[in-house]
């Protein structure tokens, strides 16, 4: 076929305002102005949190964190602290000036801006990424932290919590301990790391805001009320200078072109496409508020999935923030992050599950310079994306599971209501068979919660010792003495741990080797001398065996080493009252009496005390003493006991009795026969 010629009208593009108006279009965009002056804000909120930390570190107590997550205090029990009153005021701020404490004043923000820097500095801009459904999951969060404890203390609370007391107002400015609410260095250089540079090379330069933070998810709605925005007069040429140095993904000259303003929430009020505006046409000011734009008049957006991707790509977000943050029950196995962290990890997650499906499709996609796909070849690179993914989907799935598994070991474990005195005891009584059934229920899932090399499914498990613990008093109930004293030992052949050597003597003691237990704590006490649980422990021991002087003896050495504590003097005291002669009595006496000189509020001391005057026949010196000490620990077992004593010398009969039963009912659990 002989080609056909066709002629085109040129159509000439109109000129704003008659004189250069497209030539900026080709002219390199000059460097921002506001940039210097915003990091040098941003620069000066990290010094004063420095400066903040040194204070409490020099004087011992300081202003509380000014941190916007403690409102939930505030919510939950009704304390105000300064993190609710700056978030209260950050807000209010944002519904007049819109979302500026975000590009002006977070510290995150920062981290972002500094990676953000660093890519360019090696050529390489990140990219945005664009998903609709990944957008709400900050306000979500955002309602998770502050609109659910409202719901709940008001609307749930009240009828699964017949005890529950009314809230009152109170004020909590300054605190002793700043780290109390934060993580420690362990997480938190991780979360810097994660959630202010992985989600800027993955998700785009604002990628944590967008997609991770949840006071963004508020910031960003309240945002909409403000009737302060950028602004566009008719010096506008659409340049698009504006959009290209914008840091916040927005398109701003196509919104100013469409509203004669930025509506988009996104907006941090950086003020880069201001300074960098050649025509002046951008400014700061006061008008109508991006609500009052009709959804349907605004710029259409691009995204990068379909909705079958989007829903795919909810599910990748949701297991990966589900498995590092587990907000359900209080199982001690959980392995979990904080909520900030746990978010952006989650989204970093989700786009490295969605690239690798774009692999697997094979459909042409890389990461910034580096090609994934190409001509339908999947590329090296790509198979190693795939495979990284793999194996951190595999490691949140099995920290899912283990955290399940505590859960599920923790509500079993819960209904285990025996006391820890009659479980290691060798005089025990028969376990109720409902208890029993929860009792093996619980040692299957904390077994599960164990690391993979004790047995379990945990990769990662730093409160093991909580979990060997509770399986240890577990099948003591159960009297499986065989599999707590495998353990015991197991745990002891890792390293020393003065818990496991007490428990170990327990064991023993429980199963009717005394004479081993009481050579086991003798050697181990003489191994380590500043465990001054052992010497407690060994002296404990010999009581219930009835071999007093062999306590009394141990209790002298053990309270006569250099930095023994003064409940070791007070137990010698205590002994020396019980079981002791009347010389012995006396010598307790005068050990008690001095160390009551300082803790006259001791409660235990008072008992002891007491009970010396009652060995010496001096019940009338003694009934205020321990009248006192019940008043002080209204749940003291031995004060009930010492209390019952008293009454019985002085012929109260009845209220020797009442007092026999209480002592009962806080030991045991139940009354006394």
């Amino acid at each position: 076929m002989k080609p056909v010629s066709v002629s085109l009208p040129i159509v000439t593009q109109p000129q704003a305002s008659g004189s250069e108006c497209t030539s900026h279009r080709h002219k390199p965009i000059r460097s921002s102005r506001m940039s210097a002056k915003r990091f040098a804000v941003l620069l000066a909120v990290q010094v004063f949190i420095l400066v903040h930390i040194a204070q409490w570190i020099v004087v011992g107590t300081t202003l509380a964190p000014i941190e916007p997550s403690e409102s939930m205090e505030t919510l939950k029990h009704g304390t105000v602290t300064v993190g609710a009153i700056f978030f209260l005021i950050a807000l209010a701020s944002t519904a007049i000036l819109g979302r500026w404490f975000c590009g002006w004043g977070c510290h995150v923000l920062l981290l972002q801006d500094g990676c953000a820097a660093l890519l360019k500095r090696v050529g390489l801009r990140p990219r945005e990424f664009r998903s609709r459904l990944l957008r709400w999951i900050p306000l979500a969060l955002a309602l998770y932290m502050f609109a659910w404890p409202v719901v709940y203390r008001f609307g749930i609370a009240p009828f699964v919590q017949p005890d529950l007391q009314p809230m009152q107002l109170s004020w909590k400015l300054t605190l002793d301990d700043y780290w109390a609410t934060f993580p420690g260095w362990l997480v938190g250089i991780p979360f810097l790391l994660v959630c202010g540079g992985l989600t800027v090379w993955f998700l785009g330069h604002k990628g944590y805001c967008t997609y991770a933070c949840p006071y963004g998810g508020f910031f960003a709605p309240v945002d909409e009320l403000a009737v302060g925005r950028i602004r566009v007069n008719d010096a506008c040429e659409g340049c698009g200078h504006c959009t290209a140095v914008c840091t916040s993904n927005v398109r701003v000259h196509e919104e100013v072109a469409l509203h004669k303003m930025v509506v988009d929430p996104g907006c941090m009020k950086c003020m880069d496409c201001v300074s960098v505006c050649p025509n002046n046409a951008l400014s700061f000011g006061f008008g109508k508020a991006a609500v009052a734009i009709a959804s349907q008049t605004r710029a259409a957006r691009k995204w990068d999935l379909t909705w079958t991707g989007e829903w795919a790509l909810l599910a990748a977000a949701l297991l990966g923030f589900y498995a590092v943050y587990f907000p359900f029950g209080d199982g001690i196995g959980k392995v979990t992050l904080p909520l900030l962290f746990a978010s952006g990890l989650a989204a970093c997650f989700a786009f490295m599950a969605w690239k690798s499906a774009q692999i697997v499709r094979r459909v042409p996609s890389g990461f910034h310079r580096v090609n994934f796909v190409r001509q339908g070849r999947i590329a090296a690179a790509g198979i190693a994306w795939m495979a990284l993914t793999v194996v951190l989907g595999a490691g949140l799935c099995a920290n899912l599971v283990t955290n399940i598994s505590a859960l599920m070991a923790f509500r079993s474990d819960v209904k285990v209501q025996v006391p820890e005195a009659l479980v290691f005891s060798s005089d025990r009584s028969p376990v109720d068979p409902r208890t029993i059934v929860f009792a093996d229920s619980a040692i299957v899932w904390y077994r599960r919660a164990l690391p993979v090399a004790s047995g379990g499914l945990a990769l990662l498990q730093p409160s093991q010792d909580q979990i060997l613990l509770r399986m240890v008093f577990l099948h003591g109930v159960l009297a499986q003495w065989d599999e707590a004293e495998a353990l015991v030992r197991a745990r002891l052949g890792a390293s020393d741990n003065e818990v496991f050597v007490l428990l170990l003597a327990r064991i023993w003691h429980s199963t009717g080797q005394t004479d081993r237990a009481v050579e086991w704590l003798t050697d181990q006490s003489r191994r380590h001398p500043t465990w001054m649980g052992i010497p407690e422990e060994l002296i404990g021991l010999l009581v219930r065996d009835g071999r007093n002087a062999e306590a009394i003896l141990s209790a002298r050495e053990a309270s006569s080493r250099p930095d023994a504590p003064a409940m070791l003097s007070n137990r010698l005291a205590a002994l020396l009252i019980r079981r002791g002669s009347v010389d012995e009595v006396e010598e307790g006496l005068r050990i008690a009496r001095a160390t009551q000189l300082r803790e006259p509020n001791n409660p235990s001391l008072l008992g002891v005390v007491g009970l010396g005057e009652i060995r010496l026949g001096r019940v009338d010196a003694a009934m205020p003493l321990i009248e006192r000490a019940i008043e002080l620990a209204p749940d003291d077992p031995a004060l009930h006991e010492i209390m019952a004593e008293a009454c019985e010398m002085r012929g109260e009969l009845e209220r020797a009795q009442y007092h026999r039963d209480r002592s009962g009912e806080l030991r045991f659990g139940v009354r006394a026969e």
